[in-house]
């Protein structure tokens, strides 16, 4: 079971996990790019996995569904306008032999979810490499709240976000936090694999904990005070 990241828009991933030589796309932005991975790795499209309704997530869908019809698309009610299948929060599902769990992550959008699946995490923009989606909903407590349910998962759960954010997040937290040096270590292997070309994701549960001052907020006032300053970094 492989993740590939399919570049889109500006700073976007839309997520490709293939299971046993098919494949589930992950909030696909765009058509045209996933669209492109599909037909170079030749593998059969399983599903499309929508995690909220911003439309950088969802407007590819459409063009998808032109080319596969009759593909399932999963999603929670805020995406009904292209969900094929209705999920709630804490649900479980089962798809080629795969158990997913679905995760309420309000916050950044009300309805927001994550998938869980094989120890690997889909999260949109709740949560993000060393950072975490803008609240707008402006309901900070279910953000934090959010935060604080994604950090008990296992430490070894692999993060996968909506957006490349990291060096700026990275940035920010060293802005806060000049003489961290862990912050100043990932920050170096990021650079690195950016200028590869690379992804800096996936990241995990352990390494956030370690670097993503949002989850170390104990307190939703001072998560919103943190939130604040980043959304005017």
């Amino acid at each position: 079971m492989t993740v590939t990241a399919i570049k889109a828009f500006e700073d976007n991933y839309i997520w490709a996990y293939e299971v046993d030589g098919s494949v589930f796309l992950i909030d696909p932005g765009q058509a045209d790019p996933a669209l492109d991975y599909l037909r170079t790795s030749d593998q059969p499209l399983a599903g499309i996995l929508l995690t909220h309704e911003h439309y950088d997530h969802v407007d590819g869908v459409p063009g998808l569904l032109e080319t596969y019809p009759n593909t399932e698309v999963i999603g929670p009610a805020e995406t009904k306008a292209f969900a094929t299948t209705i999920i709630q929060a804490e649900d479980t599902f089962e798809r080629l032999g795969k158990t997913f769990q679905v995760i309420p992550v309000p916050g950044h959008t009300k309805g927001h979810i994550a998938y869980l699946v094989d120890g690997k995490l889909f999260c949109g923009d709740a949560l993000f490499m060393a950072g975490c989606g803008r609240v707008f909903t402006g309901d900070y407590s279910a953000q934090y709240e959010t935060l604080k349910r994604l950090k008990a998962l296992p430490d070894a759960s692999e993060v996968y976000a909506g957006h490349e954010y990291t060096r700026t997040n990275l940035n920010f937290a060293l802005s806060v936090e000049p003489n961290n040096a862990k912050l100043k270590e990932v920050l170096k292997d990021v650079e690195a694999k950016l200028a590869q070309g690379k992804p800096s994701l996936p990241s995990t549960i352990g390494l956030e904990k370690e670097i993503n001052l949002f989850l170390q907020a104990n307190t939703v006032e001072a998560f919103k005070a943190l939130r604040d300053q980043r959304d005017n970094f």
